[in-house]
């Protein structure tokens, strides 16, 4: 039987005592129609709570709601528990361990994102040395109370319930990564970081997507070892009001880059491969003069807009490499090249190598 997620937004009045009251309405009635109520998240403080159902659809689900209380949800998605679990760490009650009737959860279901990805200068780098890296993170993730969702040889998706635990892992991460590879000697490789909040889902997406797919154009895009939020700044300077992050160990974003970098990669990633696209163009459609855009691009990137496509489109042809989707010329054309020999020549500048020999050794997968 499929397992939803509804989320409701709770007016101020609504306390998470009113909500665990709800919560066991939900499970005297659920058996009349076929539902099982797992657990819930609830965050007074923000407005919102969680649910997680076991419903034979959304009909049912919004019946028992209806019948136990009348606070239908606002919105509901179907989830893979396993991924719920990894994000918010349980999927049923925590254990009752205080006096009275009622089990009052008040725990939110608000997480901190880290998103890491290795860049690499040149394709040298063995793919086992990138794999022995994440292994020798995972201490240090679960020291700072961290949920792994992913971890491969090139990406890393943590979940974290406080702030400050996610700031200094990524901080200690980073510098025992400069460590590792300074004894390694190894200077091909670099490790990039994003960290920014959210809920598990507004009203689209499955769960955690859209603040996955922001903390990774943070670590993707953002020039920096380690990009916060300005969400996540503000949260770690007012829990720690004596503690100082060097301007060297962390961009922070300011909400006027956020809105950028949104408008930015949601053009991009529909655009990308379009062989006609042009700076002048792009920056139309953006809704900025050229001059405006350089400045925006330089602050973010430290790249020009023309650069900064060229690499995604390079980017992208790896992936296309990686999956075997098509011949040199083919996948040229694919990811928006004029020509197979430009892009075997932008190609070789960017990565050392001739895509040709890239394809057929397919030692790095992005």
């Amino acid at each position: 039987m499929p397992i939803y997620m509804d989320r409701h937004n709770i007016p101020a009045e609504i306390t998470s005592e009113h909500v665990a009251r709800m919560h066991q309405e939900d499970l005297k009635v659920q058996h009349l129609y076929g539902c099982k109520g797992m657990t819930y998240w609830c965050d007074d403080e923000k407005g919102t709570a969680f649910c997680l159902i076991e419903a034979p659809n959304k009909e049912a689900l919004k019946k028992m709601h209806d019948h136990a209380h009348g606070a239908l949800p606002h919105a509901i998605i179907e989830v893979d528990p396993m991924v719920v679990e990894a994000f918010l760490g349980r999927i049923k009650d925590p254990d009752f361990k205080g006096g009275g009737e009622l089990n009052v959860i008040s725990e939110s279901a608000y997480r901190i994102i880290m998103v890491s990805g290795f860049e690499y200068e040149s394709f040298t780098v063995d793919s086992s040395f990138t794999i022995a890296l994440q292994e020798y993170f995972k201490g240090l993730i679960i020291r700072f109370e961290g949920s792994i969702v992913k971890l491969n040889k090139n990406y890393g998706l943590v979940s974290f319930k406080s702030v400050t635990n996610a700031v200094m892992c990524a901080i200690e991460i980073q510098a025992k990564f400069k460590k590792y590879i300074s004894k390694h000697k190894n200077t091909n490789l670099k490790l990039n970081i994003g960290l920014c909040t959210g809920v598990p889902f507004n009203d689209k997406g499955g769960i955690f997507d859209e603040t996955v797919k922001f903390a990774e154009w943070m670590c993707d895009i953002v020039t920096g070892p380690i990009v916060l939020s300005s969400e996540v700044r503000n949260l770690f300077e007012s829990e720690n009001l004596n503690v100082f992050i060097a301007d060297e160990q962390t961009h922070s974003l300011s909400p006027s880059e956020e809105k950028f970098l949104s408008i930015l990669m949601e053009h991009i990633e529909k655009s990308w491969n379009d062989t006609d696209l042009s700076v002048e163009s792009f920056s139309k459609s953006l809704g900025f003069s050229k001059s405006q855009v350089y400045r925006k691009m330089q602050g973010l990137t430290n790249k020009s807009l023309n650069s900064f496509i060229k690499e995604y489109r390079l980017k992208k042809a790896c992936e296309f490499m990686e999956k075997k989707k098509g011949n040199i010329s083919e996948i040229a054309f694919e990811t928006g090249f004029n020509s197979p020999a430009y892009f075997t020549k932008c190609f070789q500048e960017a990565y050392g190598i001739l895509p040709s020999d890239y394809l057929k050794t397919r030692a790095i997968n992005f």
